[in-house]
């Protein structure tokens, strides 16, 4: 190495070691009381990359501030947010907010179930929705709001107003060591993406890919292991945005061309000048791999119903700006086939062209299949709402509504909103996620059973209105 080189090298460890102990005398109030305290918070933080670069001198008031000096003003203390981590981390900060996870907290309160919960489920209580949408950034200002533009933000007021939940990046990069090596197993993903409305955790477990992965000592492909882990399909190239084509909900808007070719297959005047008035509001365009044909384009308006996206004349709500525009729960054309593209590329890493197209092409087909299925319960509900056999309950405005959740007043609506949220999100992820028994045995068997069960209660409704 050249001896200037190797001086600049030396200068820049003493540099860096200067550095660091400076950060550590300055540090060493904060690790006195701590160690007693919270030991185990400065255990993990000296562990970890951050407390021992020597050219990365960190300490506590970096994250922390510097105003919090004894233990009785520990309110002063404050609490790091993605903007703490921007100094660093621009680029993954970035992709962060371009992403679906900054949304998380926006997307929750969109939902008009979350607004007859308690404040331990939804608001800083953290054991609930909120415990996982506090990825998200508080503060986004949406349709509700009367805001049918880009969405916007309120500069950090409501952000204020929790002490705990801002931080949005350790919810990978764990407290408080923020190991990059932990971030990318996929047992960082587990305490969000399990249970009963997405369990891609207990899908990925029992797919060929996480059994490789367990097999291999938890080692994925960037540890010299042979399976895929979260990361490597959502994460590609370590890109935060940590996007899919179907998105969480395998929702995407009917295209014009789409929504045209209904409109001309219907006898009704009123129906056929509404879809027309639908179709010039959606973008152009084809899906890669399986396009919407007439019935699924109907089948997937009535999803857009129940979910009050599309109102009883299939023309955009409110909650069309507030949870496709905004939120991004559905994806147009141009996204769904950027993205495909991009996770076909992923698994054409280890499997043949050949192979990927036939492997999306048949999980598509799943979601077509599931999301007929859901179709006819839907019909059956909503033709009781229209005969007045089921009263839309006080204070909602958009009733059958599978928004409500658990809030919804009769066994078959119940039964409407566990199709959505439980049964067809397990067919079809469990489709996508190579688990064949979640996709079947707790996914598209429930949810045939279950529509079944709407469409024998229908007509008992029926018929004991009759009586």
């Amino acid at each position: 190495m050249p001896r200037w080189r190797m001086l600049g090298v030396w200068m820049g460890l003493l540099l860096g070691l200067g550095g660091l102990a400076m950060a550590k005398q300055s540090d060493s109030a904060c690790v006195q009381c701590h160690t007693d305290v919270t030991p185990g918070v400065v255990h993990q933080f000296h562990e970890g990359r951050m407390g021992t670069n020597a050219y990365l001198p960190l300490d506590c008031s970096t994250c922390h501030g510097s105003a919090h000096t004894t233990a009785e003003d520990f309110a002063k203390a404050t609490f790091p947010t993605p903007d703490t981590c921007m100094g660093c981390h621009a680029d993954k900060v970035e992709q962060f907010r371009a992403g679906k996870h900054e949304l998380a907290w926006y997307a929750m309160k969109t939902q008009s179930a979350l607004h007859a919960q308690p404040s331990a489920i939804v608001g800083e209580g953290y054991r609930g929705c909120s415990g996982c949408h506090k990825i998200g950034r508080k503060g986004y200002i949406g349709a509700e709001a009367g805001n049918t533009g880009p969405l916007k933000w309120d500069g950090g007021e409501e952000a204020s107003q929790y002490r705990y939940g801002n931080a949005q990046c350790d919810a990978c990069h764990t407290r408080h060591s923020f190991k990059k090596t932990e971030a990318q197993d996929p047992r960082a993903c587990s305490n969000c993406h399990m249970g009963f409305d997405h369990p891609q955790w207990e899908m990925y477990m029992s797919s060929k890919h996480g059994i490789t992965w367990d097999i291999d000592g938890n080692r994925g492909w960037d540890q010299g292991g042979r399976a895929p882990t979260c990361q490597t399909c959502h994460m590609p190239g370590g890109n935060h945005n940590v996007e899919t084509a179907w998105g969480f909900l395998a929702l995407r808007l009917p295209t014009k061309e789409n929504v045209e070719k209904l409109a001309a297959s219907v006898d009704d005047a009123g129906l056929k000048a509404n879809l027309q008035k639908l179709a010039k509001l959606l973008p152009s365009g084809h899906y890669i791999d399986l396009d919407d044909d007439v019935q699924w384009t109907l089948d997937r308006a009535l999803i857009l119903q129940v979910n009050e996206i599309l109102d009883q004349n299939f023309q955009p709500t409110e909650r069309f700006f507030e949870i496709v525009a905004q939120a991004r729960a559905a994806r147009g054309p141009e996204e769904f086939n950027r993205l495909r593209l991009q996770m076909k590329a992923t698994c054409q890493q280890c499997h043949s062209k050949e192979y990927v197209d036939d492997f999306f092409l048949n999980a598509d087909k799943i979601v077509k299949l599931a999301d007929h299925e859901f179709a006819k319960a839907i019909q059956a509900v909503q033709g009781l709402y229209r005969d007045g056999i089921l009263k839309k309950p006080e204070g909602w405005k958009w009733a059958p509504s599978v928004a409500q959740y658990y809030e919804n007043l009769t066994p078959i609506e119940l039964d409407l909103y566990l199709i959505y949220m439980e049964y067809r999100q397990r067919t079809f992820q469990g489709a996508f996620h190579i688990s064949n028994d979640y996709m079947h045995w707790y996914g598209w068997a429930p949810l045939k059973e279950h529509v079944n069960r709407i469409l024998a209660e229908a007509e008992r409704m029926r018929a004991e209105q009759k009586k």
